[in-house]
């Protein structure tokens, strides 16, 4: 039964509501966050079972493997294999923010995501109750809060209508500021490639890496 929803634009209640995610994340229970982008439904990234669960809430398979949120970018370093320059560039321009980069994950890391293939999508979104909460309980694995096949939730009402009680804590930080989902951008091939266009350009990365822009959506060989 979900413990309900907690307006985080009241101190008391964001308080409450984040102690009661914390607590619920530690036991492999299911929480919804607000993040800049849409909202998102989050489990303990390393808590398999709570993963599964989480797939399972949005009826999506293991063929799309759940992202990862973090609350710091030195977060990263413990996740992934190696952080090549272009993310180190990327980082720099666009964390906090909508931008989702795809990396080889460190081969030591004890989680299932799903079929990932040894990959991962890291993210830190620009919203203070998502990195209050992901900075108090570690990287969290999270997915658009809605039922596969069914538009993401821009606010947190939208996401408990279609999630309800398979949820234990929704934190309500207001309508998400961009509404859209992150711009993706895959650097685990010869050369960076953009998955999936958002609100961070396709020629604001190209700006940084110093690339065309067209070059982005080119396939890698």
């Amino acid at each position: 039964m979900s413990q309900g929803l907690f307006d985080c634009a009241d101190p008391a209640q964001r308080a409450t509501g984040i102690a009661s995610a914390i607590s619920a994340l530690k036991e492999g229970r299911l929480v919804v966050m607000p993040t800049d982008t849409v909202y998102g439904i989050g489990a303990d990234a390393f808590d398999g079972e709570a993963v599964a669960a989480l797939l399972d809430a949005k009826g999506r398979g293991r063929d799309m493997p759940v992202p990862v949120l973090v609350g710091s970018w030195h977060t990263i370093q413990g996740l992934v294999y190696t952080v090549p320059n272009s993310a180190k560039e990327l980082i720099r321009a666009f964390w906090p923010g909508a931008l989702s980069l795809v990396v080889h994950q460190a081969p030591s890391l004890q989680w299932d995501l799903g079929d990932a293939n040894g990959t991962v999508m890291l993210r830190m979104p620009l919203h203070p109750v998502a990195i209050e909460l992901l900075r108090e309980v570690g990287p969290m694995a999270v997915s658009s809060a809605n039922i596969s096949g069914s538009p993401p939730a821009v606010t947190a009402a939208q996401a408990r209508e279609q999630l309800g009680d398979r949820v234990e804590v929704y934190l309500d930080g207001g309508p998400a500021e961009q509404q859209a989902a992150s711009t993706i951008v895959d650097l685990t091939g010869a050369h960076p490639r953009v998955l999936r266009q958002g609100p961070v350009t396709l020629e604001a990365i190209a700006d940084v890496l110093g690339v065309e822009a067209q070059s982005l959506l080119a396939p890698t060989e």
